[in-house]
């Protein structure tokens, strides 16, 4: 089947976009966006694909769900368009910057700059109902984004993953630790963000572990 994505992922993912759970979930999402309020917009479902080819991915940040509220999910993890106010987790993330190696916090939330340096900002579900956390999940994007963690481990190496929170250290199995670099912490959420998320210093691990490899440096 047809799926409008980035052609190098395009050619990736062809084999699943051909699967049945992969049909069975897009007439899934058809008709939540036909008879429901769903977020991000549907141009924007596979923009982290778009922001970032299959070559380019240096490092992996995984989220869980898209933000469920108004204007706020935009297809890239944790991010925000502009002149949208900073969901908690995203402070956090920018207080833990700034604290590891000194950068301000930046005007806006969007983390646009961060996809085109190659990092990967991947939600676990890519489609969600207004004000409903969860509300697609287990509906076969799970297997779709475990997929993409599999391809990604399977045929680069030196690629740094971010899995923040139990969630997404469940994927770890799919990464080999031997051949990139797979940073585990809390959540940046304000529920558990104290409990280690902050003062890990993972983004200048990130950028000494690249640098190491040969590979430029994220400006965060």
């Amino acid at each position: 089947m047809s799926v409008k994505i980035e052609e190098s992922w395009a050619k990736v993912l062809s084999a699943e976009f051909e699967k049945d759970y992969f049909k069975q979930l897009i007439e899934f999402v058809k008709e939540e966006y036909k008879n429901q309020t769903v977020y991000p917009k549907g141009q924007d479902i596979f923009r982290a694909f778009d922001a970032c080819p299959f070559d380019s991915v240096k490092v992996v940040i995984l989220g869980q769900d898209p933000y469920h509220g108004p204007g706020q999910a935009n297809g890239l993890c944790f991010s925000v368009h502009e002149g949208v106010p900073f969901p908690p987790s995203l402070v956090n993330i920018f207080k833990e910057i700034k604290n590891d190696i000194g950068r301000d916090i930046p005007p806006h939330g969007s983390l646009d700059r961060w996809a085109k340096q190659g990092v990967l900002l991947l939600n676990a579900t890519l489609t969600v109902r207004a004000h409903q956390a969860g509300s697609h999940q287990k509906k076969g994007w799970e297997m779709f984004t475990d997929s993409v963690i599999g391809h990604l481990g399977a045929s680069r190496k030196d690629v740094v993953y971010f899995l923040w929170g139990s969630y997404a250290q469940k994927k770890a199995a799919m990464v080999s630790p031997t051949d990139n670099l797979v940073l585990k912490s809390p959540h940046p959420s304000p529920l558990s963000a104290y409990r280690g998320f902050f003062g890990e210093n993972q983004f200048s691990k990130a950028n000494e572990y690249l640098a190491s490899k040969g590979q430029e440096e994220i400006e965060w």
